[in-house]
């Protein structure tokens, strides 16, 4: 895993030399890749690339980058692994090509020039941003893999020449780079705690979307980018044969993953796995150490706050595995020191609070190795969040709804939510101490749930933080996103498989997975997600999800693989998640932190929210009386991005 950058010039108008530019874009992103960097610059089409790289496979100066092809037609800066690289290689053996080193890199390549780009994308297993030139056709390519594991931004900057890099800091670097804040951008990290491909924090910045191809004409200076799709998750879902014996699902799920496992275990460089001691991460740690001759390195973090505690059970699952297991457990001041690192780590405002753990058991697998597994995407692909099956009940009852609901329903939409909110404070007292406006946030959000029209729609408002953030950045509307673009009719009517595309497409790749490449990536650490193989993708999109859930839990035919190899007692307990006790710690040890970033004249003279709004929440959150850590740590993500960054983004003041 790497890092890289680099751009298209229409003219030679730099006041900075290229070479020395891409010096510069390497050298902010070193993180990356410590272990060497290279340039790359065609001064007759004027485009160049830069490299970072963190040696895995290959440590010898033949796998450095940026790479040429072996007959000169292409030019390559990659972030990545694919997998069944050695596969290729043997089959590109076969037709007479000869290789000088062992890198993934020299292979992907080869199979460019055998085969050409699309072709070899269809046979790459793996995780991978790159940025390809072709001389033959005076074309460069940029590449992100299929669900999104690896980053790739992309912009049109001064003097229209078009940006890109693994991080918005390479970018930034471009001389006159325009750092004006997209407030759609804005509202829509509020909605989500991320802010979803393809967009960024910057309005002339956007993401890469997981699967596509953008390919610019080197040739012609005025050319246009053109995207591409070239694996579509959305079709996958929607064309599935779908699979309903659960002997076959069972068994040929377990030799997909089997087989992904062994693939991410070929590393030159030390190796382990993250473990929760939950069922995702247990069941490849499992499968690990089923395949290892000795003992595989695991890590966990712990808090001393009960509610949040799960390295009892990973340390119950590492024993009976006998791995060789590490644990650490955090406390406020392990994130006191890490809270400012954020903005440079997360090179945009990014807020699950989850990011904090994930950065620090990074850190201390780093210690120990260069490589690590995570069980991320399993919730995803074998219905494993709970929010799915609250969902998928709450809209069969909206379906035949009962008298309460109806008369319910007939009060949020006729009453107006100010009134409606008052008589709440008169006829019930818990609610007496809490805001209007705090009231009517969340008959707003009960609305916007009870008001749908389809099971995406209320889905998509259930798992919102605000009904309308809009309301409160000041100047903003939303755009649209994978959530609400994206028709999931094709399901067949299966509810799960559903709200799993809509997860898989938008959580996953823009939650889940920027936490884990950016904590990780920060520290110098690889992380690998075996169950993110396209091939387990595709089958876990066909299982019909009868034989995932029972309604009430999901993952059965991951918990059956799983119980093979550890004992259901130690797994079986309630589902307590990777998160941090932010509710406590913004009230005492982040309290000062957070009221700094929130004062009122300060929020008013950015001029980004409505700093009356901001000044309630936060006052009603140190009340205790309510919980509002979710909806502050967004907008504290922003506040310390925004004073941690050189942004002149000029405010707009009250809109």
């Amino acid at each position: 895993m790497c890092g890289f950058a680099g751009f298209r010039l229409v003219n030679q108008g730099l006041s900075t030399p290229p070479e020395q530019l891409l010096n510069k874009m390497a050298d902010v992103i070193t993180h990356r890749g410590p272990d060497d960097d290279g340039i790359w610059f065609d001064s007759t089409h004027n485009v160049g690339l830069c490299h970072r790289r963190l040696a895995i496979q290959d440590l010898s100066p033949l796998g450095a980058q940026p790479m040429r092809s072996s007959g000169g037609r292409y030019m390559i800066a990659f972030n990545g692994e694919i997998y069944n690289f050695l596969d290729l290689k043997k089959t590109l053996e076969c037709e007479g090509v000869t290789f000088q080193g062992h890198s993934d890199t020299e292979v992907m390549l080869a199979c460019f020039e055998k085969w050409g780009l699309l072709p070899a994308l269809e046979k790459f297993e793996g995780m991978f941003a790159f940025a390809l030139v072709d001389k033959q056709n005076n074309t460069l390519h940029l590449v992100r893999d299929r669900m999104g594991e690896k980053p790739l931004y992309y912009g049109v900057q001064n003097n229209n020449a078009l940006v890109f890099g693994s991080e918005l800091k390479s970018l930034s670097c471009f001389p006159g780079f325009d750092n004006e804040i997209d407030r759609d951008a804005l509202a829509l990290l509020l909605r989500h705690n991320y802010i979803p491909a393809p967009y960024s924090i910057y309005k002339s910045v956007r993401k890469l979307e997981p699967g596509s191809v953008l390919t610019i004409n080197l040739s012609n200076a005025r050319s246009e980018p053109i995207i591409e799709r070239y694996w579509d998750l959305p079709s996958i879902y929607t064309s599935a044969d779908i699979i309903t014996d659960r002997q076959h699902a069972e068994n040929e799920l377990e030799r997909l993953i089997k087989r992904s496992i062994k693939q991410q275990m070929i590393s030159d460089v030390p190796l382990g796995a993250f473990l929760s001691g939950g069922v995702d991460s247990s069941a490849v740690v499992a499968l690990m150490q089923e395949q290892s001759n000795r003992p595989v390195k695991t890590f966990s973090i712990g808090f001393n706050e009960p509610k949040y505690n799960e390295a009892e059970f990973a340390k119950s699952v590492a024993q009976h595995l006998k791995t060789d297991h590490t644990e650490f457990y955090v406390d406020a001041h392990d994130t006191l020191n890490v809270i400012p690192d954020l903005p440079s780590m997360f090179d945009e405002p990014f807020a699950d609070s989850s990011q904090i753990p994930t950065y620090l058991v990074c850190k201390m697998a780093k210690k120990e190795v260069t490589v690590a597994l995570s069980g991320d995407g399993g919730d995803e692909l074998f219905c494993g969040y709970e929010r799915f099956f609250s969902n998928v009940s709450r809209w069969k009852n909206s379906q035949n709804p009962s008298l309460v609901n109806i008369i319910k329903q007939l009060l949020i939409n006729k009453v107006p939510p100010a009134i409606f909110a008052a008589l709440i404070q008169k006829i019930v007292p818990s609610q007496r101490h809490f805001s209007t406006q705090h009231i009517v946030e969340k008959l707003n959000i009960n609305k916007s749930i009870a008001s749908a029209t389809s099971l995406q729609e209320q889905y998509t408002n259930s798992i919102s933080y605000w009904a309308n953030p809009a309301t409160l950045v000041k100047g903003a509307k939303e755009s649209k996103t994978f959530l609400n673009s994206q028709s999931v009719e094709g399901c067949g009517g299966d509810l799960y498989r559903e709200l799993m595309l809509l997860d898989t497409g938008s959580y996953l790749p823009d939650d889940i997975l920027v936490k884990v490449d950016r904590a990780a990536m920060f520290t110098s650490l690889e992380t690998r997600v075996p169950f993110l193989n396209h091939k387990i993708v595709e089958f876990a999109a066909s299982i019909d999800s009868s034989l995932n859930t029972d309604g009430i839990t999901g993952k059965h035919l991951l918990r059956s693989i799983l119980y093979k190899y550890v004992p259901q007692a130690l797994i079986e307990r309630p589902k307590r998640g990777f998160a941090v006790p932010l509710e406590y710690w913004l009230r005492s040890d982040l309290k000062q932190w957070g009221a700094d970033l929130l004062q009122e004249d300060k929020i008013k003279r950015e001029g980004y929210f409505d700093e009356k709004l901001v000044s309630r929440l936060w006052n009603e959150h140190q009340s205790g009386l309510v919980d509002h850590s979710f909806h502050l740590w967004g907008i504290l993500t922003f506040q310390a991005w925004l004073d941690g960054t050189n942004s002149m983004a000029a405010p707009m003041g009250n809109v």
